[in-house]
């Protein structure tokens, strides 16, 4: 009896873990009240790249051997330690961080991500945690090293990163040629150096960044720029829609001044693996 007991008791437990484990129709929901798992691409720097080991204060990335760090993996720390959670970094593409936010594989989206209409759609945004204006990264000694203004970029070859507004605004410069978007920041400085294209359209900490990292390359703010809307250049954390997490994340932001944020940025620059 005691035998048969144990047995029954047991597949009860497994039917339990199993039923828990499937249940509620969450699907890849792995959440955990313990974990503050974010989405990133850890491909855009200096809000977030990949590196090698844990320098400078980088994590993990969830499920690899690599680590992530950046200027938003820093204000993720800064959210999950408020929060009480262990940071958890789940490296993603640009295009399937929505997805990974709905389905409930990632709890935030911290990348870079600007609050516009479209997205705010789908899911929901925290107040504002950095703001970036628009320029232009081209070749250091090339045609347009001492452009000024969009008319400086006329019959250019630009792109802009995939799903971004940088490639909407690329319509803006009168008679441009205006190439295919591409998948990441990565493939654009190769393209960009290779003379495939003669510029990309990108914010103000990720051209600096570049510029660092590569002597060829040279940022271009403009004198009369881009005309974008206050969502546009601005950045925030990406939540499921009525998320328990907004006001929470919100009153965390809050709490870091101006000044810590440009100091996390400045840092952050420094700090990338390419300007070492």
């Amino acid at each position: 009896m005691k035998k048969k007991l144990s047995l029954l008791i047991a597949g009860v437990l497994t039917a339990a873990i199993t039923l828990t484990g499937c249940g509620s129709g969450k699907g890849n929901d792995t959440s955990s009240e313990d974990v503050f798992r974010v989405g990133m691409e850890a491909g855009y720097a200096p809000f977030n790249w990949t590196q090698t080991d844990d320098s400078n204060g980088a994590v993990k990335i969830n499920g690899g051997s690599e680590y992530a760090g950046g200027y938003d993996v820093e204000i993720a720390k800064k959210i999950a330690d408020s929060l009480g959670k262990k940071l958890e970094i789940v490296k993603t593409e640009w295009d399937g961080l929505v997805p990974a936010l709905t389905s409930g594989k990632i709890d935030a989206i911290i990348a870079g991500m600007s609050p516009t209409e479209e997205r705010k759609e789908t899911i929901d945004f925290t107040d504002v945690y950095y703001k970036s204006d628009l320029v232009m990264l081209v070749k250091k000694g090339g045609a347009y090293e001492n452009a000024e203004t969009l008319k400086d970029f006329s019959g250019a070859k630009i792109t802009a990163q995939l799903n971004t507004f940088h490639y909407s605004v690329i319509d803006q410069i009168p008679n441009v040629n205006k190439q295919t978007a591409m998948d990441n920041f990565p493939a654009m400085r190769v393209a960009l150096e290779s003379g495939v294209i003669d510029g990309y359209v990108t914010e103000r900490p990720e051209a600096l960044s570049a510029q660092m990292a590569n002597e060829n390359f040279k940022m271009v703010e403009f004198k009369e720029g881009f005309e974008t809307s206050e969502e546009d250049t601005a950045i925030a954390v990406g939540l499921k829609k009525d998320s328990e997490l907004k006001d929470k994340i919100n009153e965390i932001l809050k709490g870091i001044s101006d000044e810590e944020r440009l100091e996390i940025m400045d840092t952050a620059i420094k700090n990338q693996p390419a300007a070492q």
